[in-house]
């Protein structure tokens, strides 16, 4: 099986949302976000250029998984470093090494940017041992929790 790993242009936004509504869905938690998910906000946090999106379309050109790429910057860090805010993969292609090649395009753009680290947040319930185990064969370590305040 053929993966490629396109960077998400406005032509995509259908995709993007679809993929999303699909990720917050499973988590559960993050269902209320789905109400921001909408061609306005995705086409803005496009052109806005702090966030990028990737894709990961199959041979025949689906698109089967997502992730996003946000720079940010703070001293603790040693200046610039990545945040991945969303990663999903369709279940049917789970296994499938679409995640480690979401991945491998996410380090490599770190690695061109300069980045010393990326962060992913990740669950810490049993249900999600699996999605754990996997950013740990990616090389991410937990470093503590994330906590957020709505506003």
């Amino acid at each position: 099986m053929v993966i490629s790993i396109i960077q998400a242009g406005a032509k995509e936004i259908n995709t993007i949302i679809a993929l999303l509504k699909e990720l917050y869905l499973e988590l559960g938690e993050e269902a209320d976000s789905i109400v921001f998910v909408n061609e306005e906000l995705i086409e803005n946090i496009i052109n806005s250029k702090k966030t990028a999106i990737y894709l990961a379309k199959s041979e025949l050109g689906n698109a089967v998984g997502i992730i996003t790429l946000t720079e940010s910057q703070a001293i603790y860090a040693g200046g610039s470093y990545g945040t991945i805010d969303e990663m999903y993969v369709i279940p049917e292609f789970r296994s499938n090494r679409v995640g480690l090649l979401l991945m491998e395009e996410v380090k490599a753009i770190g690695q061109i940017r300069g980045w010393k680290r990326i962060y992913v947040t990740a669950p810490t319930e049993k249900r999600w041992e699996r999605t754990v185990l996997f950013y740990e064969k990616c090389g991410f370590q937990f470093t503590g929790p994330k906590l957020k305040v709505k506003l």
